[in-house]
């Protein structure tokens, strides 16, 4: 074996030979330490691996910190494992369970048969301290799964243990902290004293778990309070548990015992309830004077399918549903705006014509017939094909596009005219009680599906989109969503499982030189925990058909 090795780092664009066996934090010093923050993780051929991790051939090397979303993960992880030990040694019989991102932070629930008082809260935050201050090692563990079920057996963790026995993997891994075992399928830091900053404060009938700013990592993020989103995923996680349906594990074993058709009902019926539901509220304000319902959500949230049943739905209600795409009303090409990098900025609300779309709004609501616009995105202008339009006394506009809900798109008309809907896939089931999905992995997926089967995008396009794709959310659409008169969550129970099959071969074509190869390879990953849902059983109108196909709709 060579005595030395030769790293490329991808950050300063440097070769630089090491000693065989070296680890990627002595990797790090070595070549020059070049990042503004403290590195967290490491990109080796483009696939994620702990700083522990140690090269014994050349390799190309990227270092992750927090404001990669790679590096954000690994300290979010490592902060967990430390919250789950101090939660533990400060309430031994307490359960926990880390559920859901909202208001910029992560709800988590203690379970000790009473309300968790500030002054517990607090003594559990004092532990967190003691721990991040010892920086004690976190010792990574791979072993078979039958020893890891075994060994979360013995410390009553037993939705670990459901889930890796339901997972089918040969081998699992886990994580140690000074004796505190827990399991997470990423990469955590190499010891708790990288965690430079947390804070954990009451919210609601529970506890919120706040961390740095993506952008700003010596910053946390702003509490911001979502409460209608609150509401939502309270909500979803009711009826999950009324069904016995806690996580994934769960989900696994009642696929196992051939309940794959009624819990595909049963998510299929809480959407159309749900969407019953917003249809009936718009109809008793339709009475109140609203005349325009807005609808809103991020990237892959489901928003076409939900205003297509939407529809069907006011029509029950003798509602007469028109509906417009704000597509159509982008500025001409060479006058919609551009980034700060010079591209056109597609995600902005001012690639929107504004005047005009608020204009034919007016016209519209004063019972005139307007000249419907169509936007050629070959030509990249505004054309006409002779469609008008004009609302009759039971009809209602559904405008469904990104910046549904920003007040601006529609300030010229009275709020009293408006219902606004925000959607999105508000992922509640988790993989076991410390491992929440993130809705965004739940979108993404989605879009990969899309892109690929009707788009002819690969999932190494979809990924390399990614980033832009996130940033134009957190600018345009996140900043609105509790406008909203009513959320729709178009997350389903039994999704990701139907959506394995499709996913994976078209994640399994990203090559391992491709920078995206990284995130391709994570949610491969991800996935396995999935057991396979057959989709012959989706109703044609089912959300999901709008990215695997095979629906009664047309998009």
């Amino acid at each position: 074996m060579d005595a030395t090795i030769r790293i490329y780092c991808k950050n300063n664009n440097t070769y630089t030979n090491v000693p065989s066996g070296s680890s990627l934090l002595e990797i790090y010093e070595l070549v020059g330490a070049p990042l503004k923050y403290t590195p967290l993780n490491a990109q080796v051929n483009n696939k994620v691996e702990g700083l522990t991790y140690r090269c014994w051939k050349s390799k190309d090397v990227e270092f992750m910190d927090y404001t990669h979303s790679s590096g954000s993960r690994a300290y979010i992880r490592s902060l967990c494992h430390i919250f789950a030990k101090a939660v533990y040694e400060t309430i031994p019989k307490a359960g926990l369970n880390l559920e859901h991102p909202v208001s910029k932070g992560y709800y988590c629930v203690i379970k000790n048969g009473e309300q968790i008082s500030e002054t517990k809260i607090q003594a559990i935050k004092v532990r967190m301290q003691e721990i991040i201050d010892a920086d004690f090692k976190f010792y990574h563990r791979y072993v078979r799964t039958s020893e890891a079920s075994e060994l979360f057996h013995s410390l009553n963790m037993k939705d670990k243990a459901r889930l890796i026995e339901t997972s089918g993997m040969a081998y699992t891994s886990y994580y140690e902290l000074d004796g505190y075992v827990d399991f997470f399928y990423g990469c955590l830091t190499p010891s708790t004293g990288y965690i430079k900053l947390f804070d954990i404060i009451p919210y609601n009938d529970g506890i919120l778990l706040r961390v740095p700013k993506r952008t700003s990592p010596n910053e946390l993020e702003p509490l911001i309070r979502q409460d209608k989103m609150f509401e939502v995923y309270k909500e979803h996680l009711t009826l999950q548990r009324m069904v016995g349906l806690n996580n994934v594990g769960d989900l696994n074993l009642s696929l196992k015992k051939g309940n794959t058709s009624d819990i595909i009902k049963v998510s299929e019926a809480v959407q159309e309830k749900q969407v019953a539901k917003i249809a009936e509220d718009i109809a008793r304000r339709f009475k109140d004077g609203v005349r325009i319902v807005l609808i809103s959500g991020p990237s892959s949230s489901g928003k076409t399918t939900f205003c297509k049943r939407l529809q069907i739905q006011l029509l029950t209600n003798l509602i007469q549903p028109i509906a417009i795409s704000l597509d159509d009303y982008f500025l001409n090409r060479e006058d919609t705006p551009k980034d700060e990098s010079g591209d056109y900025d597609f995600e902005s609300l001012y690639a929107l014509d504004l005047p005009y779309f608020n204009s034919d709004l007016e016209k519209l609501l004063a019972g005139e017939k307007i000249n419907l616009p169509s936007f050629d995105f070959n030509t990249g202008t505004r054309i006409y094909k002779g469609k008008t339009l004009k609302l009759k006394e039971n009809s209602v506009l559904v405008i469904e596009g990104i910046h549904a809900l920003n007040p601006e798109l529609t300030a010229m008309v009275n709020d009293k005219c408006k219902y606004r809907v925000y959607a999105s896939a508000l992922t509640s089931i988790s993989l076991d009680n410390h491992n929440w999905i993130p809705t965004t992995d739940n979108r993404l997926l989605r879009r990969i599906v899309r892109d690929y089967r009707f788009r002819g995008y690969s999932a190494k396009d979809t990924i390399s989109r990614w980033a832009s794709v996130r940033r134009g959310e957190e600018k345009w659409i996140f900043p609105y969503q509790e406008n909203a008169d009513a959320m729709f969550n178009s997350a389903m129970i039994y999704e990701l499982g139907a959506l394995r099959k499709y996913a994976e071969p078209i994640l399994m074509e990203v090559r391992e030189s491709d920078p995206e190869n990284a995130e391709a390879y994570r949610l491969l990953r991800f996935l396995r925990y999935f057991n396979y849902i057959p989709d012959f059983e989706l109703p044609g109108t089912s959300l999901l058909r709008e990215f695997l196909g095979g629906g009664s709709f047309k998009y």
